[in-house]
């Protein structure tokens, strides 16, 4: 990982799929010392690794069953010891008013953390994320590039380097 403070990207290059679960997980970590609720998208190509990366935040924040992408529910609930988390998969919608019929502005208002994969086809819908995850194929693995996008985002960040 490369940066020297939080207003620059956080860069991490991960072999494997367990590299990403770690580092999720590691993500976990920062998530939980920020006493605040985050937005965080997960943007990348088709099997990029966005709900690997997921997982390893759950998983870090104490899930202990499996984590399924919820491209056919559009979102999956857990309720852990840092609260409610909500984990969206918008691959699937096809109108982005759609999120206005499931209570989406509820579930951002009730989360201590929800993650969005797919963002972009929330449209409007979708405010400001606190940080923003940005996965591509790169040599054998994958580049994961971490934006703050506020500044709980960049205080995660900064948890995240420590």
């Amino acid at each position: 990982m490369a940066a020297t403070n939080a207003d620059i990207p956080l860069t991490a290059t991960l072999d494997g799929e367990q590299k990403m679960v770690d580092f999720g997980s590691q993500l976990a970590r920062a998530i939980s010392k920020i006493d605040a609720p985050l937005l965080i998208l997960l943007n990348g190509d088709l099997g990029a690794g966005k709900t690997t990366i997921s997982r390893g935040i759950l998983q870090g924040l104490g899930h202990l069953g499996a984590v399924k992408s919820p491209t056919y529910t559009l979102v999956e609930p857990y309720d852990l010891g840092i609260g409610k988390v909500f984990h969206f998969d918008l691959y699937r919608l096809t109108d982005s008013e759609e999120l206005e019929h499931i209570g989406f502005t509820d579930y951002l208002s009730e989360a201590k953390l929800c993650m969005i994969e797919w963002p972009e086809n929330g449209g409007s819908y979708i405010p400001q994320p606190d940080l923003e995850i940005n996965i591509s194929l790169f040599e054998s693995g994958r580049k994961v590039v971490l934006n703050a996008q506020s500044e709980r985002g960049k205080q995660c960040l900064i948890q995240l380097k420590l």
